[in-house]
């Protein structure tokens, strides 16, 4: 282990043993995913970024409040699965509505993406679905674009996707899958890069790729940090030295 002087962890796959038994190779299984977490507790201080530093980063309400701690604008959020606190809080305006946590309902080779969605009113017959799991529910930010900042160690690389040009990117820019979505590298103010490192740091990571919003007055809004997310289309799209960035933190 004193060999290693630095680990990169990237959408890792578990330990497979289809050639045993399935009793066996849960088992197998079990056993050397443990000996992987030992490895990964024997790596301390040299990751980009910790494995369990990446569980813990990915609580969402934990990271509005981190961001909200870190000066920066957070839309009203609301995370419930009870319809008399929702009723209410929808009322007051145009809300939006996202996952808690897994945007991917699997089945087979099939899936279905849950989308950041606008809604647009609520019924009697919408109370059951709403009571069968927790949702995020925020007030709507009016976008001049959305942001993508990439943050490694103490460098921002950030980037304005034009997702307000096509009405169906307009809430999620991921929505439709658009390959024409204009990228374009921009400077984000200095207290709003400055926060988006503190937000970083404060999750225990390294290295987080943040969603924000440039609302219509051009004022930025905090949505999530992303403590795995993927940053290669960005690069290629906008030529920012991410990968360099990568290489230099590992390298140091």
């Amino acid at each position: 282990m004193s060999e290693v002087s630095a680990a990169y962890y990237r959408r890792p796959m578990p330990p497979e043993f289809g050639d045993h038994a399935p009793a066996t190779a849960d088992y197998l299984q079990a056993e050397w995913s443990a000996m992987l977490r030992t490895i990964w507790n024997a790596l301390d201080g040299r990751w980009l970024n910790c494995p369990f530093a990446i569980l813990r980063a990915e609580d969402k309400p934990r990271q509005l409040k981190i961001a909200q701690q870190s000066g920066l604008r957070v839309p009203e959020t609301l995370v419930t699965n009870d319809p008399d606190y929702l009723l209410p809080f929808a009322m007051r305006g145009e809300v939006v509505a996202k996952p808690l946590r897994h945007a991917l309902i699997e089945d087979g080779d099939k899936g279905q993406v849950i989308f950041t969605s606008r809604i647009a009113s609520l019924t009697k017959a919408d109370m059951n679905s709403i009571e069968r799991a927790p949702v995020i529910f925020q007030d709507e930010i009016h976008k001049q674009f959305d942001v993508r900042a990439i943050v490694v160690d103490d460098q921002v690389f950030a980037t304005a996707i034009e997702s307000q040009v096509h009405r169906d990117t307009s809430v999620d820019w991921r929505k439709g899958v658009r390959t024409d979505l204009v990228h374009r590298s921009i400077e984000l103010p200095n207290d709003i890069e400055r926060a988006c490192i503190t937000v970083t740091r404060a999750l225990g990571l390294r290295y987080s790729a943040i969603d924000l919003i440039e609302d219509t007055e051009g004022q930025h809004w905090f949505l999530e940090a992303n403590p795995n997310g993927q940053w290669a289309w960005i690069e290629q799209r906008t030529g920012a030295p991410i990968s360099s960035a990568i290489v230099e933190g590992l390298s140091a």
